[in-house]
Formats: C-alpha cells, structure tokens, sequence
C-alpha cells in the first residue's frame, strides 16, 4: 500500500500511511513553526502554546482531555522543536474518530484560560531550571546559541525564565493566530486508517481553520565560536561543533553517513579510540542537525577534570584525519546502520506518522522508502571524505560546562583543527 495525500479546501494537507495488518493508528497535525519563528521578546511562546492546548478548549477541560484519551488505552502527546511544533495520538483503530477530534479541538479551540496560564508559566519555569541542574542537556542550547548568535534559530526551545515568566494571553494567541493556520498545517495518519475516511472527517473537523500567511523567518546564519561555564560537576560536558547542510543538501546523506562513521555507534572511531582505546569518556558521539536552510555537525563529549587535557588533542587528530583516512569497509558500516535506523522506525505506526509529519513539511511530499534507501547506498568513501572536507574546515563552535579550567583556549584547539 501507498501513501496518499490530499488537500483541503482551506489549504489543509492530509497525508496517511495505511498499514492494514495492525491494529493501532497513529495520527497529528504537524504545525511548520517553532522556535525560530519567535521574537526575543517572546521566546518560549511556542513551548508555552504547545502546553497550554492540553489546558483546555470550548469543550473539554484539561481532566476530560486525559480521561477520554486515556479511557481507550490511548496516547497523547506534544513536542516542539526549532522548526515544527507537532501534535500526536495513538490509539486502537475503533478508536481513531475520538482521537482525531481530540486533535482537532486542542489545535483550534484551546481557550487559553488566563488561570490555566499563569499556573502553566511556572510549570515551563520550572522545566526550564530542570533543564539547567542537567547539564548534558542544557549544554546543547549553549552550544545552539554559540554557533548562531543572536539568531531565532540559536534561542533555546524552552526560553528563560525572564521572558516565559511574562508572557500573557495576548502573547501566546497571536502567536496562534500568525502560526496556526491551514497553510502552515499538515495532518497525517498512519496504521489501520482509510484515506478517505481520514480526508471526510478533516473536512468537518477542521472546518473552521483558515490560512495565516505565516511570515518567513530570518535565515539561519552560522557564525561558530564559544561558551564555557565553570561550575562544580563531577564530569565536563563538552560540544564541538561545525557547520552543518539543509535537509536539501546534496551531500546531505554522506554528512549522515559521516556520522555515524565518526561517532554513531560502539564501532565508531570516536568510541573506540577515545573511551574504549583510551577511557577518557563514559559517553562520546557525533550527531547533525539539519534545518530548512543550515544546519549543525556536532560532537559531544564527557569526561572527567584529569583527562580533559589528554582528550582534546585525541579528539582534534581524530576529526582532522578522517577526511584523509576514510575506508571502504566502515562506509558500508555505517550505511548498513544507517539504513537499519531508518527502516526499523517504519515497524510501528507512530515511527512512521512522526516521519510522514515531517517529510510532508520538508519536503512537500512523502519521500518513497526506495528513495530514501538509494541515496544512502549511493553514499561512497570519496563522498564521505568531501562531505568531511567541507564541514570540518568552517570555523567551529565549542560549548563546555563544568570544571573548564584544563580545556584549551577557543584559538588552540581551532589551530589543531587547522
């Protein structure tokens, strides 16, 4: 079976993935706003919106939305991102009017109830904090922040706690409305669902949803350098980074591929030279991130006060000499890994109504599996050798947090990396 997408009226998609032999739908509205569709002014406006939808509608309260989804033994849930905020359910497939309503009535009629607002601020306030007592996570939003500085796309998801703590009802609905329309919307579905049924009920349902000519967002522009923090933790959580490609770059798959090569997995170089040849980490891995028009390539690392000086010579070495050392053997390695991510997500319905979610937005168009397949197995050693000799000559971006007194200068280890 195939994925078929259709069009509303109002401009609304709707795409699905039937998959006839199980017995659960996954289905959301992937919105194409985030973070980097915010001001200053208001950053964190869209976590705070994606929470305050379960707050309540016109026609639920925030306890009938937990009890009727989970009086069916279904799943509902949120997330927002830097470039798409997505609403989903997961729920047997007798079940998948009710969760479609329930989609519909949370994206369109939340009430935004001031009462519900002030007490869901200090909720994200307190996220927010949690978020900075961990500090392998917030390192990241440093790290974010260091190679786009002063840009919507290096502003943290979460926000701070002096702008999310004076938000108001003003604020979040006309994010809503700038945001939240038709255009800028695409529902999927995927498992036991009939496409057309699907299409009939989002005619009704989404009725009342019109276009919001949502505004472009400023480019993302890499510029690199760094943050460090000094604090008192047992381990140095450190990111360096470089500039990374779009989702539409041509060499967007060997950067992948690179990837993994370099610190994807227990047979990655960076794994086994640095913590299992030399036990200078307990956790070290590469990953990218991509976006509609940039992205970031980056390395995480953490280790501990006495062996910061030895890692960051390895570390540097092992970046600077891939480009020139690439094999046949670990290409095809970390292809086959590559593959097996991608194509092992499309074993259960919500991998694949989360993949269709995003495609849609990215792409315009759900990209074939024997597509997605064929670029990565085109994918060879020459090309995973001009993908790292592109990126791992920008300037590069380092974050670090913990006992930073043994880290090199910004300008020593850029030098090593030539």
């Amino acid at each position: 079976m195939t994925v078929r997408v259709s069009t509303l009226a109002n401009g609304l998609r709707v795409a699905s993935d039937p998959m006839a032999s199980v017995e659960s739908v996954s289905l959301g509205v992937w919105v194409g706003a985030g973070t980097r569709y915010e001001t200053p002014e208001v950053n964190g406006v869209a976590h705070l919106l994606e929470h305050m939808v379960f707050k309540g509608t016109r026609r639920r309260n925030a306890q009938q939305i937990a009890e009727e989804i989970e009086a069916v033994g279904g799943h509902l849930n949120a997330y927002t991102s830097r470039e798409t905020t997505a609403y989903y359910a997961k729920v047997l497939k007798d079940d998948a009017e009710l969760a479609l309503d329930m989609v519909a009535d949370l994206l369109q009629y939340a009430t935004l109830d001031e009462t519900e607002l002030k007490r869901e601020r200090e909720v994200v306030i307190q996220e927010i904090g949690q978020a900075h007592d961990t500090p392998d996570d917030v390192v990241f939003d440093h790290f974010q922040a260091a190679a786009f500085p002063d840009q919507p796309i290096g502003r943290p998801v979460l926000g701070t706690t002096d702008v999310v703590g004076h938000l108001d009802r003003a604020d979040v609905a006309r994010y809503r409305g700038g945001h939240y329309g038709a255009d800028a919307m695409v529902l999927v579905a995927a498992g036991n669902v009939d496409h057309d049924w699907l299409v009939e009920r989002a005619d009704t349902l989404f009725a009342d949803l019109e276009p919001c000519h949502q505004q472009a967002t400023s480019p993302a522009a890499y510029e690199g350098g760094e943050f460090r923090q000094d604090r008192d933790l047992e381990q140095l959580h450190m990111l360096l980074g470089f500039p990374g490609i779009s989702y539409h770059d041509p060499e967007f798959y060997a950067t992948s591929v690179l990837s993994m090569l370099l610190g994807g997995g227990m047979s990655s170089r960076l794994f086994q030279e640095i913590r299992e040849k030399r036990g200078l980490v307990y956790s070290v891995y590469s990953f990218t991130s991509a976006y509609s028009d940039g992205g970031l390539f980056g390395i995480y690392a953490g280790t501990g006060d006495d062996e910061t000086a030895e890692l960051i010579p390895v570390l540097c070495d092992e970046i600077s000499k891939v480009a020139n050392t690439v094999s046949d053997e670990e290409v095809a390695r970390a292809r086959a890994q590559l593959k097996a991510s991608q194509l092992m997500g499309l074993e259960s319905t919500s991998g694949r109504c989360e993949q269709l979610g995003n495609q849609m937005l990215i792409f315009n168009r759900p990209l074939p599996v024997a597509e997605t397949v064929a670029k990565i197995d085109a994918v060879d050693a020459q090309a995973v050798a001009n993908a790292a000799r592109r990126l791992f000559t920008g300037r590069p971006t380092l974050a670090a947090l913990g006992q930073v007194g043994k880290l090199e200068s910004y300008d020593r280890i850029a030098a090593r990396l030539g």
